[in-house]
C-alpha cells in the first residue's frame, strides 16, 4: 500500500505545481523576474528615487530649506567659504550639508536634481520610443520605398557624432527652456537605434502565420500593425527603454557637466558634480553625494534592464 500512496502524493504535488505555474508569457516573465535579487534591488532603488523626485516639495518643506535658499551662516568666509562643521556641514538644519561659498542645502538640490534627471530621461525615452517604433515598424512591414527611405534616414542619423552635435546645438540655443531643449535634442539623435531593432523584429513577424491569415481575410494594414505585430514587440520595447534610460540620465548629467545642459539656478546632479570638482579634496561630501545618486540610478536601471531581458527571453534565460 505504500507505493500507491507515494505515487498519489507525487501526482498531487505535480498537479499543484502545474496549477501554480504562470498561465501567460507575461506572468511567466514576472515569475522569473521576481526570483532575481538583482532585479528586485534595482526596482527598489528606482522606486525610491522616483518617490523622492515626486515628493521633492514635501521633503524640502519638512527639511525647511529650498534648493535656491542661501545660508551664509552655514559657511566659513575665513576658510574660503567652506561649510562649517564636519561632513560638509551636516546638521539638523542641513541634513546632507551645504554647498561651499553659497551655502545652498545639498539635500534640497539633490531631491530636485532627481526630478530633472528622471524627467529628462523618461520624457526623452518616451519620445525616442514613439518615433523609433513608429518608423521601425513601418519600414519593416511595408518594405520597398518606405523601407529604403527610412533605412537611409536611420543610416544618416547614426553616422552623426551625436555628442558633438548635441553640444553644438545646446550651445547655440540660449534663451529657451533647457529641459525641453535637452529632451528634444536627445530624442532627435536617439530614435534610430530602437527603430533599427524594431525594423528587424517586424521583418520576421510579418511573415508569421497569424499575420498572413489576417492579411488574407482583408484586414487593414493599420489594424494588423496595431493588433498583430505591435503586441509581439512589447517585450523588446520594454527591455530597450529600460536599458536606454540610464544612458539618457548619464547624457543629461554629462551635458550639464560640460556647461551646455541644465543651467543655474535649476538644480541638477551633473551641475553639482561640475561645481564640486574644485572642492573634492577639502569637501569630499559635496562630490560624493550627487555622484552616488547618479551611480545608483544608472546601476538600478541597468540591473533591471538585464533582468527584464533574461525574463522576457526564455531561450536566453538561465533561471
Amino acid at each position: 500500500m505504500t507505493a500507491p500512496i507515494l505515487t498519489e502524493a507525487a501526482e498531487g504535488e505535480g498537479a499543484a505545481e502545474q496549477t501554480a505555474a504562470p498561465a501567460s508569457p507575461w506572468a511567466l516573465a514576472f515569475h522569473r523576474l521576481r526570483r532575481q535579487k538583482a532585479a528586485v534591488t534595482g526596482l527598489a532603488i528606482i522606486v525610491f528615487f522616483v518617490l523622492v523626485a515626486v515628493l521633492a516639495p514635501v521633503l524640502t518643506a519638512i527639511s525647511g530649506t529650498g534648493p535656491a535658499d542661501i545660508d551664509k551662516k552655514a559657511v566659513n568666509p575665513y576658510l574660503g567659504g567652506l561649510p562649517r562643521g564636519s561632513f560638509g556641514g551636516m546638521s539638523p538644519q542641513h541634513w546632507l550639508g551645504v554647498e561651499p561659498l553659497l551655502g545652498r542645502d545639498i539635500f534640497a538640490r539633490l531631491v530636485y536634481g532627481a526630478q530633472i534627471s528622471l524627467l529628462v530621461a523618461f520624457s526623452a525615452a518616451l519620445l525616442i520610443t514613439l518615433i523609433g517604433v513608429s518608423l521601425g515598424i513601418a519600414a519593416g512591414y511595408f518594405g520597398g520605398r518606405v523601407d529604403a527611405v527610412i533605412s537611409r534616414l536611420m543610416d544618416v542619423m547614426m553616422s552623426f557624432p551625436s555628442l558633438i552635435f548635441m553640444i553644438a546645438l545646446l550651445s547655440v540655443a540660449r534663451d529657451v527652456n533647457r529641459v525641453l531643449l535637452l529632451i528634444g535634442v536627445m530624442s532627435f539623435f536617439g530614435w534610430p537605434y530602437i527603430a533599427r531593432v524594431i525594423r528587424g523584429q517586424t521583418l520576421s513577424l510579418k511573415h508569421r502565420e497569424y499575420v498572413e491569415a489576417a492579411r488574407a481575410c482583408g484586414t487593414r494594414s493599420s489594424r494588423i500593425l496595431l493588433a498583430e505585430i505591435l503586441p509581439n514587440l512589447t517585450g523588446t520595447v520594454i527591455v530597450y527603454v529600460t536599458l536606454a534610460i540610464p544612458g539618457l540620465i548619464g547624457a543629461e548629467a554629462a551635458l550639464t557637466y560640460l556647461g551646455v545642459g541644465i543651467r543655474p539656478p535649476t538644480p541638477s546632479w551633473g551641475q553639482m558634480i561640475a561645481d564640486s570638482v574644485l572642492y573634492y579634496k577639502v569637501d569630499p561630501m559635496f562630490f560624493v553625494l550627487p555622484s552616488a545618486c547618479l551611480f545608483l540610478v544608472v546601476l538600478a536601471f541597468t540591473l533591471l534592464g538585464d533582468a527584464l531581458r533574461d525574463a522576457l527571453d526564455p531561450k536566453g534565460s538561465r533561471t
